[in-house]
């Protein structure tokens, strides 16, 4: 079992200045997912498939 720490980065349409922005982490079974100003929280789990859905929902939704 490997101790390494996740890997965060944030998207790049999040600003340099702070604000709303989330954070995420990909691993081989999962994408943790966390809010950027609340690092200490439990980061949300979601499987590689659910999260690739998600991103194509998203990218899809754009006005």
């Amino acid at each position: 079992m490997s101790t390494t720490e996740p890997h965060w980065f944030k998207s790049s349409y999040s600003g340099g200045g702070g604000g709303d922005c989330v954070e995420v982490a990909v691993q081989p079974a999962t994408v943790l997912v966390r809010d950027s100003k609340d690092t200490q929280r439990q980061p949300l789990s979601v499987s590689p498939a659910a999260w690739s859905a998600f991103t194509t929902h998203a990218a899809g939704s754009r006005p």
